[in-house]
């Protein structure tokens, strides 16, 4: 299994470890829904070294990034942040991503962990199919190379001002800079994957030594402990990270976004700029905004009492309808709560329909999403 730099810390901590994705990763610390409520009413501290980092240099980037994803990177701006898809010429997902750009010859993926190694072959074939007509890229997987930690929560911003000179009340959403954290070169970015304000912490490795990095690492993540302390500042882990996340309608591949599903199923054709010109996936999603979707992602609540999970059929009356991909007790909120894909014509909001759990039905009504957004 692969480790992050802050394996042995985790440990330390006590955190509970398991392998997701082929990384040894901390569950949780104290307990999920500690964790989840520290992070909604105080700030979390998250180890998210697992995700990809793909980087495109040259003066093709622009080029290459504009065919592979479905957004409209052109209209970036060096320090902009913009939410993506890769997809299949199926128009199903590759993955779900992030576009960084940093200056108009160099923009940066960050990809889920599952995907990592996918991901890089996949653009690496379809950019190499296209070398004729593209002008010069260079595409790397920097995953090695760089750290990622995640700070959230409504005192995220507070504790971070302490240790960097960036004034982060001038650094907007979906924005980021680069600066330092302590003495720690950190590229900033006002991002996240829970629902509250917060930042991603990447910190690339300056020197070859593995070691030296790694001590930056640990050093970035017990300063922010230390300082966030009197803030109430808690680590969490990946447990706490999906159940915030689902509060929050942000959808995860492999659950509610696969290569079996489409950015308009997903209720994500708002990541989809046609007019922007050619990307792959382009004209099967034209084709099927033509002839109409026949199922959609929609959030439900439970009415009576039990847990959706992922797998668990849908049901209206008789008819199986649809199927769970990601379902919990939410702990902020203290309902059942869950998403899954119906058929579009039992999609609308209020919509009663059943679970079915363990071979019993169990009611549950369509309900509008985010189910939690944060006060502004």
């Amino acid at each position: 299994m692969k480790k992050t730099p802050l394996n042995q810390i985790h440990k330390t901590l006590g955190a509970k470890m398991i392998d997701f994705a082929g990384w040894e990763m901390p569950v949780q610390y104290t307990g999920i829904i500690e964790e989840h409520l520290i992070t909604r009413t105080k700030a979390g501290l998250f180890d998210i070294s697992h995700m990809g980092e793909i980087l495109f240099e040259g003066p093709g980037a622009l080029q290459a990034v504009q065919y592979l994803t479905t957004n409209q990177a052109a209209k970036l701006v060096p320090g902009q942040v913009q939410y993506s898809a890769l997809l299949y010429p199926t128009g199903t997902f590759v993955d779900d991503i992030t576009v960084y750009k940093f200056s108009e010859e160099q923009f940066m993926f960050c990809v889920n962990a599952v995907n990592t190694d996918k991901d890089y072959a996949w653009i690496q074939e379809n950019i190499s199919s296209k070398k004729p007509d593209f002008a010069p890229v260079q595409i790397k997987n920097i995953s090695d190379e760089i750290a990622l930690l995640a700070l959230q929560g409504p005192k995220a911003a507070e504790i971070l001002q302490k240790l960097t000179e960036i004034d982060l009340s001038t650094l907007k959403s979906f924005r980021f800079t680069e600066g330092t954290v302590g003495e720690v070169k950190t590229w900033i970015s006002r991002t996240g994957y829970t629902g509250e304000d917060g930042f991603e912490l990447y910190i690339p490795a300056e020197e070859a030594n593995p070691e030296v990095h790694q001590g930056k690492v640990i050093e970035v993540w017990n300063k922010l402990l230390e300082v966030g302390q009197e803030y109430g500042l808690k680590p969490v882990g990946l447990g706490a990270r999906d159940t915030l996340r689902l509060e929050a309608r942000l959808v995860l591949y492999g659950n509610d976004i696969t290569d079996q599903t489409t950015p308009l199923e997903a209720d994500l054709e708002w990541i989809v700029k046609y007019d922007k010109g050619n990307f792959i996936g382009r004209e099967a999603l034209l084709k099927q905004k033509e002839q109409g979707i026949q199922k959609k992602l929609v959030g439900f609540e439970m009415i009576e009492r039990g847990i959706a999970r992922p797998h668990y059929k849908i049901l209206k009356g008789q008819e199986l309808i649809g199927e769970v991909t990601s379902g919990t007790y939410a702990p902020y909120l203290d309902k059942n709560i869950g998403l899954g894909y119906v058929k579009i014509e039992y999609s609308e909001i209020g919509t009663e329909l059943d679970i079915l759990i363990r071979d019993k039905k169990v009611k549950a009504k369509i309900v509008p999403t985010p189910f939690y957004k944060r006060k502004k």
